[in-house]
């Protein structure tokens, strides 16, 4: 099966069926979208038969810690918290440069993190009213007591009011099902899994209210 979801590149298909049931039950508004990326740790090690690290998978900081792996981009309806695009990279490729294809279209407002900074200024990004957190920095040397500092950090704590619903889809995947590993070699059926799994965890993050209206 799960070859076969590769071959004919099925796994977006079925999320996308899945995210169509829910919209029949309201659960999609689409007028807003989040993004946000999620490092997956791949095997550093080159003790195999090919004596070498996944080629495709790279190496990237953090903080002040290394990581070598993928990332997995994903693009978040932003009332509802569920996910409607995902997109597989090398860790080391730069959150900012998929923002644009994360977006379906129809979004009046985009909302990222500090690590988009810039994004408004990408074609490929353009269309919704971009919404991204300052930086951490520059947020820190804000004065609560100066009015338009005041109402400056009360739009930040807004807008991250709004991108806390992209980290529910990651918590299900990597904690609900375990998946905080990359199972194979390569980004081809790393992100066929990936999105298999976010389609589930919209489900799961909907279970309530399916279950609810079918009653």
């Amino acid at each position: 099966f799960r070859h076969l979801l590769e071959k004919h590149e099925l796994a977006p298909q079925v999320l996308a069926t899945i995210n169509a049931g829910l919209a029949q039950h309201g659960l999609m508004l689409k007028t807003g979208t989040v993004v946000d990326a999620t490092i997956i740790a791949a095997p550093s090690s080159t003790k195999n038969k090919n004596g070498e690290r996944d080629p495709e998978m790279h190496q990237t900081r953090k903080g002040k810690q290394w990581h070598f792996g993928m990332k997995a981009h994903i693009g978040v309806d932003a009332q509802s918290g569920l996910v409607h695009t995902v997109i597989g990279t090398a860790a080391n490729v730069n959150d900012v440069t998929q923002a644009g294809a994360l977006l379906h279209g129809e979004e009046q407002a985009a909302f990222g993190d500090a690590g988009y900074q810039g994004v408004h200024k990408r074609p490929e990004a353009a269309g919704p009213a971009w919404h991204v957190a300052m930086r951490p920095g520059l947020r820190r040397r804000l004065n609560p007591f100066i009015e338009p500092e005041f109402i400056a950090e009360r739009l930040e704590q807004a807008k991250a009011s709004v991108r806390a619903k992209v980290e529910h889809p990651f918590r299900v995947v990597k904690q609900q099902f375990g998946y905080a590993k990359v199972r194979y070699r390569g980004l081809a059926k790393n992100t066929a899994r990936l999105t298999m799994l976010f389609a589930l965890s919209n489900l799961w993050m909907a279970r309530r209210q399916v279950l609810g209206a079918r009653a």
